[in-house]
């Protein structure tokens, strides 16, 4: 089968498309024909080697996967179904989607919602599916559009956008903040009711700032979420969901302590079914399919890994989808 496919040297790794043996593929119950693939920033770092995602090689990247079951001996599952996978390792310890076969485990499998196909599944990705997860974990928190607005932080990339769409859908008042202002037109057009530039967002945090929104969703991390906490009003929430700017978190227990602002881990990788489950249908149902498509590009395979670099270099606005095979 067709596979891009990561093998290590002394110089370090480097992928590329090639043939593999199938029965090379790791242990599961079922086996999958992948259609349809996406890129992500994580998919960046696997891809590039720019940071050690891949635990073990050779490895064929690719976090997220849509297809359709060729054989189970899963309960759940049978010859035919369509269904997708996010995370659990795959791409990083677990061969992943970059391929045309994989074969996992069915309790890792979510059955396609209705209404989607396996292109636009892709197109949401895990950056979709996390803005969703984002999304439940500040109506866990009990807030809602009346609240203030909710701001977005790397709203150009994959997370953002489908952040957007999904807070205006649900009535929220959308504050996007974006490095790349010339994305102002596409970001409006998603739902950004505001756009401000980054750099508002980059300097040194205060202990408490201006209080701004009730809400965010951070991908950014660093001085940005740093500054965002810091500018969020008394009782809000931030969703935490990525390290696009870093790792660290350069802030003050102020907002914490001061103005009972609440800081929300958002973690996709083993989240549990249940979890996934009502975000993946929930995605079928709110989210405005044309500005999915909107935001969404498509390549092959072998156009992986420079849209790898160009996603690390923030170079890719919305979404990217990877062809695999019929």
């Amino acid at each position: 089968m067709k596979a891009l496919v990561i093998d290590k040297h002394d110089g370090g790794q480097q992928a590329a498309l090639r043939d593999f043996d199938e029965a090379g593929l790791m242990e599961g119950d079922v086996t999958v024909r992948i259609s349809h693939s996406c890129l992500n920033y994580k998919d960046g770092l696997a891809v590039t080697g720019k940071a050690p995602v891949v635990r073990r090689f050779p490895m064929i990247p690719g976090i997220d996967f849509a297809g359709v079951v060729e054989a189970s001996a899963h309960t759940g599952f049978k010859p035919g179904d369509a269904v997708l996978l996010n995370g659990w390792g795959t791409g990083e310890t677990h061969l992943g989607g970059y391929a045309e076969r994989s074969r996992v485990k069915g309790e890792w499998l979510v059955p396609l919602p209705s209404g989607l196909s396996a292109a636009q599944a892709m197109a949401v990705g895990t950056a979709g599916y996390t803005a969703m997860l984002s999304l439940m974990a500040i109506e866990r928190h009990g807030l809602t559009p009346d609240a203030g607005p909710a701001v977005v932080t790397g709203a150009a990339g994959g997370v953002g956008s489908v952040a957007i769409a999904l807070l205006h859908r649900a009535g929220w008042r959308v504050i996007a903040s974006t490095g790349r202002m010339e994305e102002t037109e596409y970001l409006t057009g998603l739902g950004a009711d505001e756009v401000i530039d980054r750099a508002s967002l980059a300097g040194a945090p205060k202990p408490l700032g201006k209080e701004r929104w009730a809400a965010g969703i951070d991908s950014v991390g660093s001085a940005t979420l740093a500054n965002v906490l810091s500018m969020t009003r008394s009782g809000g929430a931030v969703a935490a969901c990525g390290l696009a700017g870093g790792m660290d978190l350069p802030a003050s227990v102020a907002p914490f302590i001061l103005r009972g602002v609440a800081l929300l881990g958002i973690e996709s990788v083993m989240a549990p079914r249940a979890h996934r489950t009502e975000a993946w249908d929930r995605l079928a149902r709110e989210l405005d399919v044309a500005k999915l498509d909107a935001m969404t590009r498509t390549i092959s395979l072998a156009d992986v890994p420079q849209a790898a670099e160009e996603i690390l270099a923030g170079r890719i606005r919305g979404r990217v989808v990877v062809e695999i095979g019929g």
